[in-house]
């Protein structure tokens, strides 16, 4: 058996490392996330930091699927398992008797609050039978060390996950997006969550304005060698959403964005360069329909999910392929896509 069949053996058949095939690894059955509004804000939303958000993010903080959104964006308690019992009627028809959940702490940043709100939200969710594990997504500035010990001691009780948006490794992109953090800033958040036995996963966007293909392979690269290891990461298609200032950007100076033959490709050569270790949460992310203004051909998930089957076996490659390689002696690809 070749190394390409025995990966794709351990790996439930597929080319690369999913999500759905660790969870059935670590908890033997499927398992969905959930995802919930925290009631928090953003440093980037008030005022400590700015007060429009990173360009790309919507009204409801990246969190249009959050059972909760309707709550509205303040500190307020909210009830939790509200929330989680609404989402599970989502998924209901889909889910096996006695199925289990992620609680998936999506909208905006989760920890952007006291240690005492964090204790009683989080508790809440890990406490219940039904959830196998928390997902936090939040910032690396708003990570302090009293907020990591707390998701270490929560980490005792059922796993813990933090989710940060890197988005790009480049101090120009970050800029323009209005990430509001350095590179620095990242890595040290990275270096004690890790050091605390917590699970970090990454966000990355791929097709930022102005980005060439080559840039964003450098990203890629960047998380692939990153020590400690990353556990896991989602590769995100730049959405363009009504409402944002990257559609007022779009509008006024239309820059270029993928095909889906071409996202899936470059995707594709992404995988190859990650680890097999690393799992892989997204391909590509779901933009809300009634909100969505580019590239139209996201809408139809099942044509994008069959186009990356289908590219897979016409490559014969899979997830770290050239993980050993030096992605700089890669061929120039900038010309390919997106010129700055």
């Amino acid at each position: 058996m070749g190394r390409n069949e025995h990966i794709k053996t351990i790996w439930n058949g597929l080319p690369y490392y999913s999500l759905n095939t660790w969870l059935k690894h670590t908890f033997g059955t499927k398992v969905y996330k959930l995802s919930l509004h925290a009631g928090m804000s953003c440093p980037n939303r008030d005022g400590k930091l700015g007060h429009r958000g990173c360009i790309f993010c919507s009204a409801g903080g990246s969190g249009e699927f959050a059972a909760g959104n309707d709550f509205g964006n303040n500190l307020a308690p909210i009830e939790i398992g509200k929330q989680i019992e609404a989402a599970k009627q989502l998924v209901a028809k889909k889910m096996q008797p006695n199925g289990r959940y992620i609680a998936y702490f999506q909208s905006f940043t989760n920890t952007y609050a006291p240690v005492s709100t964090l204790r009683n939200l989080f508790t809440q969710a890990i406490t219940r039978p039904d959830i196998a594990a928390l997902s936090i997504a939040t910032r690396p500035d708003c990570l302090e060390m009293e907020k990591i010990w707390l998701l270490h001691e929560l980490n005792q009780i059922k796993p813990v996950w933090v989710e940060l948006g890197l988005q790009t490794m480049h101090p120009k992109s970050a800029e323009l997006i209005r990430r509001g953090y350095s590179l620095a800033c990242f890595e040290d958040a990275v270096q004690r969550l890790k050091a605390a036995g917590l699970t970090v996963i990454v966000h990355l966007i791929l097709g930022l304005p102005g980005e060439s293909l080559d840039q964003m392979l450098e990203s890629v690269n960047y998380l692939a060698h990153f020590s400690p290891a990353i556990d896991g990461i989602k590769l995100q298609l730049l959405h363009i959403l009504k409402g944002t200032d990257l559609a007022t950007l779009y509008e006024q100076k239309p820059f270029p964005i993928f095909s889906l033959d071409e996202y899936v490709d470059f995707t594709i050569t992404c995988l190859e360069y990650l680890p097999p270790s690393m799992v892989i949460h997204r391909l590509t992310g779901d933009g809300p329909k009634k909100l969505l203004i580019a590239p139209d051909w996201s809408k139809d998930k099942k044509r994008v999910l069959n186009t990356f089957t289908k590219r897979f076996q016409e490559r014969d490659t899979w997830q770290g392929k050239h993980e050993r390689r030096n992605i700089h002696i890669l061929p120039n690809l900038s010309a390919i896509l997106i010129d700055s």
